[in-house]
């Protein structure tokens, strides 16, 4: 017998990826120049010259045998050290090399952590609009899924919204910030007051409550930004990083568990994090990632093209007539369906060939989110499509 919950879940495709493989499919047939897929964030913006020339240099070593074999299951001890001091040098984190644990990405990251904290009856809240996988993960582990409706007023953390959905069961809360997919960054003043209420709800129900701080956008931040280091503002904070979308590096699957020392139980939550990496099989991130890292994680990304995209997007789709939320982090940008629903336009859209995933998997209904990290080219040869379809449906 199979577990019927799991074939459901492998039968029933992401929109997203749909939609992409639709537009491959599309493309083959009108041409690729013909399809605006602004389904996938994918990285159109090359990995930086040094990292790429760190891949070259670790694939031409004569010691392959390090170079492709296994590292400590909790990573190499030379590339936690690396990134310790990187942490240390930016943010003043007093990181230590045995507060990190290497993942094959964010998404390990994000379950080998909520597991460790899964108690029974464990509550694990999140903020729409959010990461469509989160409730997924979160039910894997055996965690109950509390969803903080969208503040479509902008898009923002605001306490009071989220403070009726802190109950005695709440074990963590995940922040994603900058945001997937509105491309909101949360202002440091808005975590501050978030800090002040989980841990007067901590002390009211007798255990600590976390923050996990989903950070694979950390770097993507626009119009002077910043996106705070949320273990600087609250002790309790366990961070899930990825260098997938920083270093253009979505296939090499590789990223990190920070749980600093001043978290709470931290020893106890570092040796849970690792032994519920190994239940779920993810142990050893790859190696040759690991070694690149090590040289490259001081390096930080060109984003001048996707702060172009942006700008150019937001403007010409606002002087078409859309209403769009205006990002400051990411790449990504929500547009507000002008007719019908989000997924009615997004259907209707697919006649002109514009590939935009509706927002109801974000928990975020009658919006859509258009991908920035395209091809400026795309976006512009995109405008008259936008423009026809507007005119024609309305």
């Amino acid at each position: 017998m199979l577990v019927h919950e799991m074939v459901q879940l492998g039968a029933k495709r992401s929109g997203i990826r749909e939609l992409f493989e639709y537009g491959l499919k599309r493309k083959a047939e009108v041409g690729a120049e013909n399809v605006f897929d602004f389904s996938i964030g994918n990285p159109s913006v090359p990995a930086p010259d040094a990292v790429q020339a760190e891949f070259r240099s670790q694939a031409a070593r004569e010691d392959t045998v390090k170079v492709h074999g296994y590292t400590s299951a909790t990573g190499a001890m030379s590339v936690r050290e690396a990134v310790a001091k990187n942490l240390n040098a930016r943010f003043d984190a007093k990181a230590r090399p045995e507060n990190l644990f290497f993942t094959c990405g964010a998404a390990p990251a994000l379950m080998s952590t909520m597991k460790a904290m899964c108690v029974p009856g464990a509550e694990f809240i999140i903020l729409a609009p959010y990461f469509p996988e989160y409730p997924t993960f979160i039910r894997a582990i055996g965690g109950k899924v509390v969803i903080v409706p969208a503040n479509t007023t902008d898009f923002d953390l605001h306490i009071e919204d989220v403070e009726p959905y802190v109950t005695e069961h709440t074990q963590a809360i995940i922040i994603n910030s900058p945001n997937n997919p509105s491309g909101v960054v949360y202002q440091k003043a808005a975590l501050e007051a978030l800090a002040e209420l989980l841990r007067k709800k901590s002390a009211e129900t007798g255990h600590p409550i976390y923050i996990i701080a989903d950070e694979p956008y950390r770097e993507l931040v626009y119009d002077g930004y910043e996106a705070p280091f949320i273990p600087n503002i609250y002790e309790n904070t366990v961070v899930c990083y990825s260098w997938s979308k920083s270093l253009s590096l979505p296939g090499e699957r590789i990223g990190y568990v920070y749980v600093p020392d001043q978290a709470a139980d931290s020893t106890d939550l570092f040796n849970a994090v690792a032994g519920s990496a190994r239940a779920l099989g993810h142990i050893c991130a790859p190696t040759t990632a690991q070694y690149v890292v090590e040289r490259c994680c001081c390096v930080m990304p060109d984003i001048k093209a996707y702060d172009e995209n942006r700008k150019t997007l937001y403007k010409g789709l606002t002087e078409l007539g859309y209403t769009c939320v205006y990002p400051h982090g990411a790449f990504y940008m929500l547009l507000k369906a002008p007719f019908g629903t989000a997924l009615e336009f997004s259907e209707k859209a697919k006649e002109y060939n514009l590939l935009i995933p509706p927002c109801e998997p974000f928990g975020c209904p009658g919006y859509l989110r258009l991908s920035t990290c395209v091809s400026h080219d795309m976006i512009l040869k995109s405008l008259p499509a936008f423009k026809a379809l507007l005119e024609e449906n309305r």
